[in-house]
């Protein structure tokens, strides 16, 4: 099997660790080089920047089936949370998985006056209650691959009255979804799909979900450039008004990155992904380890084995140590011949 897009790659270690932070296309490189240089030389860097920003939401928008119209750009998952717990009122119950990712899950605990109750992922739909407020989760676990029953948890929440946020952050690239269907949803752009740190996503409902753009700065007007000074005059009428203000590099390269993505199509990559991810699944097992039951994910998580991570990077194979767990992710730019290679080292 080989990788799906070898000619914007060229690794120099066995990389199998896209769940930590995924590898750069090589036309998103040479993207930022000309911008840096572009901005260096006082070209109009600024300009075609603020184009990337809007190239990269429409296409993240196309990606998880939304309008543009729906989605903000930002660059942190922990800030969009955020924005929605602001919006929550005192004693409002927040339903989580335990040992969700602290960037989602954290912005509702440190607000001492509402209700946060964590309960086993697979429990989770079940566990919707009536004065359940919302309900946030991964669509795929970071610490394990494991992912989450999103069409008996949509159907839980709207049967109780609670709205959903989610969080496809370790999703969105290799695992085809829909943000028509939460009624918020969070995903950091470093990690599948193959963009640079800084760039983050949010998409609200056509109604912009109650939410007040407590974050909003001059990026956030209906018209930016007239809204420099003072207070906004007008917030974008669109989730444009939750835009932070955007790291313009990364949205340089982030425009390219989600292209590839789109180029290469969602299915053929889950495809890919999850083919390599049971290949590592069924040597480990050969091995007499048991990976966490996490069917059809692009992560595998190995208990026992956490602590061979370091000693695997020093042969250049590069994997991530969780909760005590090996944890491998396989993602477009990886082969066969890698999950071997990773394999033969566990052997030895």
């Amino acid at each position: 099997m080989e990788s799906l897009a070898g000619a914007e790659f060229a690794p120099q270690t066995t990389y199998l660790n896209t769940a930590s932070s995924g590898l750069i296309p090589a036309r998103s490189v040479a993207a930022v080089k000309a911008a840096l240089d572009d901005a260096a030389a006082g070209g109009r860097f600024i300009d075609q920047a603020f184009e990337a920003v809007e190239e990269a939401r429409a296409a993240y928008a196309r990606l998880v089936g939304v309008p543009a119209r729906q989605v903000a750009a930002g660059a942190s998952v922990a800030v969009y949370a955020g924005i929605i717990a602001a919006a929550l009122p005192p004693g409002a119950e927040v339903l989580a998985a335990e040992g969700d990712f602290s960037s989602l899950v954290n912005p509702f605990a440190v607000r001492r006056d509402l209700k946060l109750r964590t309960v086993p992922l697979e429990e989770i739909a079940e566990a919707v209650r009536p004065g359940t407020a919302l309900v946030a989760v991964s669509a795929a676990q970071s610490a394990d691959g494991r992912i989450a029953d999103l069409d008996a948890l949509r159907a839980a929440a709207r049967a109780h009255g609670a709205r959903t946020l989610v969080d496809y952050s370790q999703a969105a690239g290799w695992l085809p979804v829909s943000a028509a269907e939460a009624d918020y949803t969070v995903c950091v752009g470093f990690k599948w799909l193959l963009c640079t740190r800084g760039v983050a996503f949010l998409t609200v409902p056509e109604d912009l979900g109650g939410l007040t753009p407590v974050f909003a700065g001059w990026v956030a007007g209906e018209k930016p450039w007239d809204s420099c000074y003072g207070p906004v005059a007008e917030l974008a009428h669109s989730a444009r008004r939750f835009d932070e203000s955007p790291s313009l590099y990364s949205y340089v390269a982030a425009r390219h990155s989600l292209a590839l993505i789109e180029e290469l199509g969602l299915e053929a990559i889950a495809a890919h992904d999850s083919a390599l991810a049971d290949r590592f699944r069924a040597g480990v097992a050969r091995l007499g380890h048991r990976a966490i039951d996490a069917p059809g994910s692009a992560i595998v998580s190995v208990p026992g084995l956490g602590e061979a991570a370091s000693r695997l990077a020093e042969a250049d194979v590069f994997v991530s140590a969780r909760a005590g767990n090996l944890r491998a992710s396989f993602h477009l730019y990886n082969t066969a011949a890698e999950v071997d290679r990773l394999l033969a080292a566990l052997a030895d």
